[in-house]
């Protein structure tokens, strides 16, 4: 039964459009983007403590960061604590003009950090204690 006024038959799209696919992949790209975090992320989960004020630092820098547990991680790499001072002398050779970030967790030893700002301190470096603005 064919209720068509003229007896044409139609025949199916041989092309197929693209612009309406091309439309919603172009809005998943920039939902992504948008929600997507441009934050560094180091890759150590370290919780650092709570400041009221806050300074940014775009200088070259060498950061060091404290577990809890006390392992040390120097730039994103595990050191042990026999090594540090010499990681951190290595590094800074490299960078000679970098500022040295102690990224210690709320729950690490107080003398952990100290230690890590001691080996900053004869290297005659700039000692900054990275903090979380409330």
């Amino acid at each position: 039964m064919d209720f068509r006024k003229d007896s044409v038959k139609l025949e199916p799209l041989s092309m197929f459009s693209q612009s309406g696919l091309t439309d919603i992949i172009l809005l998943l790209l920039i939902f992504f983007l948008l929600t997507s975090s441009f934050v560094t992320n180091f890759g150590i989960r370290v919780n650092v403590p709570q400041a009221e004020s806050s300074v940014t630092n775009n200088a070259q820098q060498i950061s060091v960061a404290i577990t809890a547990e006390g392992e040390f991680f120097v730039d994103g790499e595990q050191a042990s604590s026999g090594n540090l001072s010499t990681i951190i002398r290595q590094v800074y050779q490299n960078k000679p003009s970098a500022s040295l970030v102690v990224r210690a967790d709320r729950d690490a030893k107080v003398d952990d950090a100290v230690r890590v700002m001691n080996i900053g301190q004869a290297l005659n470096m700039n000692i900054v204690m990275a903090t979380e603005r409330d």
